[in-house]
């Protein structure tokens, strides 16, 4: 019969042996899982830049619509002009004088800045404009903040804009 010290041999040469073949086993898996995750790391893309802005394409005159970003549905109107060139913008509101608009074309944006002037929502108040527009799609997008001569927290307002091509 089986003596004690030889079962215990037996048990512990069986062990080992499973042991072993857990191993090979584990690695394989392991070494699978590692190259696959690798591969998946290695094979990222960046998204195409946006198509730079060409000023040609925007010039001419623009009916503009801009609302208060605050949920006000009152809109201002006004007629942007805009030039192929960053010389000679401006927008004129109804029975109100021209004002100039210095641009800067960037990416695929055009800056504007202009004022100060006299606002069309604020009566009697001095207002300096600063805002971004895209074209997209055949029409003029963006915002544009407000900020009027006054000493109380509602001195700016953000804007909504958007505009499309005056026949």
């Amino acid at each position: 019969m089986f003596t004690k010290h030889r079962t215990t041999r037996i048990a512990i040469c069986c062990c080992a042996a499973v042991l072993a073949g857990c191993a090979k086993k584990n690695d394989a898996a392991d070494t699978t899982a590692v190259d696959s995750t690798a591969s998946t790391t290695t094979t990222t893309t960046t998204p195409p830049a946006p198509t730079p802005i060409k000023l040609a394409d925007v010039a001419g005159k623009w009916n503009m619509r801009a609302v208060p970003a605050s949920g006000d549905t009152s809109a201002t109107t006004y007629v942007l002009t805009a030039t192929n060139s960053t010389t000679g913008w401006s927008f004129k509101f109804p029975g109100r004088p021209v004002v100039p608009v210095q641009v800067i074309a960037d990416g695929d944006s055009v800056a504007l800045t202009a004022g100060p002037y006299l606002s069309v929502r604020r009566k009697g108040v001095q207002v300096r404009t600063n805002g971004v527009l895209r074209f997209q799609g055949g029409a003029l997008s963006g915002t544009t903040t407000a900020h009027y001569s006054v000493k109380t927290a509602d001195s700016v307002l953000v804007l909504n804009v958007s505009g499309t091509k005056a026949q």
